[in-house]
């Protein structure tokens, strides 16, 4: 069983995002192991993008940092290596076409694999042209997690049938983002989904407090937060450790119960 299924296994996951090299690699690095001894089950780590397409204002900003304060792709590699050495908790990332390309996208996936990344999500490459990427992922070991959304309708049944690692159940349209109410019938979406796969299904866009966690956590097998956490890091740049962990804690409690 791959790292990203057992974090499922038997208990609701919560799911943390951070946008690598925010406010500088050296704190992300040192939030990664924490952020999982508070009670993260699993962490994408965005690499920061000049153009992020699906990210609101919190984590463009976050990007921008990341970018002006020297991050790479290739530093997030090294990060993350040394990062795995001190922590088994499933790391993702988080990241758009355009830098997979340029990177090249064998190398992408085979450093991946090397440096112990459990996992990518591409929100901008549709279902129908996940096999890009989709063969390489396989050939690495790396699980190319699907999206779907409210505006997904018949497609939900084959993004679902072919899911790999968990499937990452958008709750709003629009972009990344805090918002006070999660209006989407999720679970109408989530019962979709189950008649075609039992697939750990996670929400994720918008969540922000222990309320809305622990009540998706009903319906879901996990919740996926980014912008609450990324908000706190700007906040608090290198200071950033302790608010971030203190509201982790707080949001795996309310999701686990």
């Amino acid at each position: 069983m791959s790292r990203i299924r057992k974090a499922f296994e038997n208990k609701k996951a919560f799911i943390a995002f951070v946008t690598g090299g925010d406010p500088d690699i050296e704190t992300t690095a040192e939030l990664i192991p924490v952020m999982a001894e508070a009670g993260a089950d699993l962490i994408e780590i965005g690499i920061p993008f000049s153009d992020p397409v699906a990210e609101g204002s919190v984590i463009r900003q976050a990007s921008e940092r990341a970018l002006k304060n020297g991050c790479t792709v290739e530093k997030l590699f090294d990060m993350v290596s040394k990062v795995r050495r001190l922590t088994d908790v499933p790391l993702l990332f988080m990241t758009y076409l355009n830098p997979v390309y340029v990177y090249g996208k064998e190398k992408f996936l085979n450093h991946c694999r090397q440096c112990g990344i459990d996992g990518i999500i591409v929100p901008d490459m549709p279902f129908e042209e996940k096999d890009e990427l989709s063969g390489l992922c396989e050939d690495n070991g790396i699980d190319l997690i699907s999206m779907i959304a409210p505006t997904s309708d018949e497609r939900i049944y084959r993004i679902a049938k072919e899911a790999k690692g968990f499937l990452y159940c958008v709750s709003s349209l629009g972009v990344t983002g805090i918002r006070s109410k999660i209006t989407t019938d999720m679970g109408q979406m989530i019962r979709r989904v189950r008649e075609v796969t039992d697939i750990p299904c996670a929400v994720g866009f918008g969540i922000s407090t222990p309320e809305q966690a622990a009540g998706l956590a009903q319906i879901s097998d996990g919740v996926i937060v980014g912008s609450a956490i990324v908000k706190l890091i700007g906040e608090h740049g290198r200071g950033c450790i302790a608010p971030v962990t203190g509201y982790i804690r707080r949001m795996a409690e309310a999701i686990k119960g």
